[in-house]
């Protein structure tokens, strides 16, 4: 029987260990912020590849935005290498979730399985995408122990939050460099028969406007910081936002509105902070001396990041010419250019051919609204084979009764499958071994 006939009976004879493992992620609860129970998955995930013949490495990345002895940023690298030279594929999965929210149904750490989907938080955001990576990986080894080159898969830390305690500190110590790793494949839910090749770039900023504080009965005698806000944000409805509706991109993003450039305004905090949620009292009469704005703008590959801060820049200053006694600050908090492998790049071709092999049909190009780790691996790691494909609807993504569905887990587990044979197996079909076993501490 053909190599890749018996990797997919294979996958197939594991389908309840792939709904088992992933239940068994979304049950340990990685939410972030704070950063919650990161050593405990990379330990699971550890003593789970072990098994399968793989080299663990426990990596904590010291000293990263969030690091701490209560929440310490742990990540896990498996490697297992083949019986004959050859190139490295690598699976990234990022393991933290974010909040829980409102609106739940389903236990967001219950892993239930019904009607074919698995709930949870982090179900296709993207634990499910990590379960199929890994399924993949040892019903490949299962077919073929004696591979050219190596596997590694990874569980890292803080994607959500920027990934700087994941893959940007695995990065910035040659985790993802050329010569080590040839390939990589990030499993976030773009939907099982989307390559997606990149993202959008980032900027993200702190306005503050600053007033006088006065008696809330006497605002004449102060100077209201929240009213300069108001006047920000009116010229950007006025002149920013039009004309950011204007800017089209031809990188192929989904959905379709985020074709264009964006820009959200994340928050807005002005004068007192807010009591405890056991006051019961009113806020004392003041006027505001200070209200802060956090700006997040998207923005397109046929954009300078110069000229997009200058854009924002453009607006206070307009302000400023209108308002005598306006004064202000901006901080910048993030930046990230954006990131596109060409389609013509090795893992590029490689998956697009498993998705025909697989479904039947070609593979769709897209590029994420939204930043994720290949930016690191992109910009530090300097490898540009690089892309994100995995199971799951991205629209379900951060949203309650969040779940993956298993039939799209083992679709993507045989794309996957594939492109280890493309790339590792060749046309060899070897008999099965044993792989070694390795110490995991």
């Amino acid at each position: 029987m053909p190599l890749a006939d018996r990797l997919i009976r294979e996958i197939d004879a594991r389908r309840d260990d792939l709904i088992a493992l992933t239940q068994d992620l979304l049950r340990i609860p990685t939410l972030n912020p704070p950063g919650e129970n990161y050593r405990d998955i990379c330990e699971y995930l550890g003593k789970r590849l072990q098994t399968s013949g793989f080299d663990i490495e426990l990596v904590r990345a010291h000293g990263t935005p969030g690091d701490s002895e209560k929440y310490p940023r742990w990540n896990v690298v498996a490697r297992r290498e083949g019986g004959r030279t050859g190139e490295c594929i690598h699976f990234n999965s990022h393991v933290d979730v974010v909040d829980v929210g409102l609106g739940w149904t389903k236990d967001p750490f219950g892993g239930e399985l019904i009607d074919g989907r698995i709930y949870g938080r982090g179900a296709c955001d993207m634990k499910g995408g990590l379960a199929a990576s890994i399924i993949a990986a040892e019903a490949f080894l299962a077919v073929s122990p004696e591979f050219c080159g190596a596997i590694e898969i990874s569980g890292t830390a803080d994607e959500e939050s920027g990934g700087f305690g994941g893959v940007a500190y695995l990065a910035g110590k040659g985790y993802f460099s050329p010569d080590r790793v040839q390939h990589v494949i990030i499993p976030e839910p773009l939907n099982k028969d989307r390559i997606c090749l990149g993202h959008r770039g980032v900027w993200w900023a702190e306005v503050e406007t600053y007033g006088e504080i006065a008696h809330g009965s006497m605002p004449f005698l102060g100077d209201c910081a929240v009213r300069h806000m108001g006047a920000v944000v009116a010229e950007m409805e006025d002149s920013l936002f039009p004309a950011l509706a204007q800017k089209r991109t031809e990188m192929p993003v989904v959905p379709e509105g985020a074709r264009q450039s964006t820009l959200n305004i994340n928050s807005i905090h002005g004068g007192q902070t807010e009591g405890d949620a056991d006051f019961t009292g009113l806020p004392s009469p003041c006027v505001p001396d200070s209200c802060r704005m956090v700006i997040d703008r998207r923005f397109l590959m046929e954009e300078n990041i110069d000229e997009v801060e200058a854009e924002v820049m453009e607006v206070l200053k307009t302000v400023e010419g209108r308002r005598d006694t306006f004064r202000y600050d901006v901080r910048e908090l993030h930046r990230v250019l954006p990131s596109m492998t060409d389609r013509d790049a090795p893992v590029v071709t490689t998956v697009a051919r498993a998705i025909e092999k697989t479904m039947g049909r070609e593979a769709q190009y897209v590029v994420s609204p939204g930043t994720y780790d290949q930016k690191h691996i992109d910009r530090i790691g300097k490898l540009k084979n690089c892309i994100a494909y995995g199971p799951g609807i991205l629209d379900l993504a951060h949203k309650p009764d969040e779940y993956v569905g298993v039939e799209d887990m083992l679709d993507s587990a045989k794309v996957m499958g594939h492109a280890l044979i493309d790339l590792l197996a060749g046309d060899h079909d070897r008999p099965k071994e044993e792989g070694g076993s390795h110490a995991f501490s």
